[in-house]
């Protein structure tokens, strides 16, 4: 009986351990990261092109950041967050949706299919933002899993609002749409 209680505390705090092991603080700064291999995709008419990126550049507008592993199960897992940003229509002087696509976190051969979903994403939402990160530099700088998905928001001065790794639930999906509204709004 002891052995299975010891078993259950240690199995229980490394289960917490893993579920906050991301290093984002609230009302924090991001710990600065620049993805210099592809990064940033911009536009110019319908060609693409890549920019070195850095989180410094994230102050100005209030933001939501999505983190992705480039595996279209963590794509999925916050789509509703995506559509509901999409239904909110906020203002994009003051708003804007960063994606950061983790493709060195893809299944083995399926590089060219996450640069050319990244791409198409860029063209459909050109005032979004699409970072795409063949080193891993964001995943490993702010601590986030692997295979995995993390929604943050950011206010304007760069400080985070609210972050979780993992699927968001419906109420946490309107909880990040309340609060970027009201922080668009200030």
């Amino acid at each position: 009986m002891k052995k299975i209680m010891l078993l259950s505390a240690v199995m229980g705090s490394l289960i917490s351990i893993n579920a906050f092991a991301h290093n984002i603080q609230p009302n924090q700064l991001l710990a600065n990261v620049t993805v210099s291999d592809k990064g940033e995709i911009t536009l110019n008419g319908n060609d693409v092109a890549y920019k070195s990126w850095s989180s410094t550049a994230l102050p100005g507008k209030v933001r939501v950041i999505q983190h992705i592993a480039g595996r279209s199960a963590a794509k999925e897992k916050n789509q509703a967050m995506i559509e509901a940003i999409k239904a909110a229509h906020f203002n994009q002087a003051k708003y804007q949706t960063t994606t950061i696509i983790n493709a060195d976190d893809a299944v083995v051969g399926t590089g060219m299919f996450v640069k050319s979903s990244a791409e198409k994403g860029k063209k459909e939402n050109a005032h979004s933002q699409v970072i795409l990160d063949d080193k891993s530099a964001v995943k490993n700088t702010w601590g986030l899993r692997e295979k995995d998905s993390v929604i943050i928001l950011l206010d304007k001065t760069g400080k985070v609002q609210f972050v979780k790794e993992g699927k968001l639930t419906d109420d946490e999906v309107k909880e990040v749409i309340s609060r970027a509204t009201a922080l668009i709004a200030k």
